[in-house]
């Protein structure tokens, strides 16, 4: 599976760990920085890299680190086609997926450490949306709706 990974400097460390983990695990990563730890970036700009790569199909799924991760997911979600989630949990992690089409997870770095993140992206990458769930497609279509509307009363 392809992946993209990108995180503001507050999220370098966990975002490099978690890419060579999941280089590790045969996954195919690319990485869309930031690359310097040292130099105070902007979320919104890693949460729009990794989103686009998602969007035009390079990548299957996208993972955004920041320090909290509510700030990526905020920005993420504002792409439309878009479905991101911030996850610190294994459960959340793999549902979003399963119930709701989710295709990118944001993380804290400063909530979560190496191990769990670790598991939270297997959990994420590993899962598949439930699209033989009637329920599940009906729902995802009403976001996508909503998605579609929001767009079109802005033009």
């Amino acid at each position: 599976m392809k992946v993209a990974i990108g995180s503001d400097h507050a999220g370098y460390m966990l975002k490099d760990h978690l890419a060579n983990y999941l280089r590790s695990k045969g996954y195919e990563v690319t990485d869309v920085g930031t690359d310097d730890p040292k130099r105070s970036v902007d979320y919104p700009d890693f949460a729009q890299a990794v989103s686009q790569r998602v969007l035009d199909g390079s990548v299957e799924r996208g993972i955004i680190v920041c320090g909290s991760g509510v700030g990526a997911c905020i920005a993420a979600n504002k792409i439309s086609g878009i479905y991101a989630a911030l996850c610190h949990d294994i459960y959340s992690a793999h549902q979003g997926v399963e119930h709701d089409n989710m295709n990118v997870i944001c993380l804290g770095s400063r909530v979560v450490g190496a191990a769990l993140a670790e598991e939270l992206a297997e959990a994420f990458l590993s899962a598949r949306f439930e699209a033989d769930q009637e329920r599940h497609v009906r729902r995802h279509n009403k976001v996508r709706a909503i998605e579609q509307s929001s767009t079109a009363s802005k033009a």
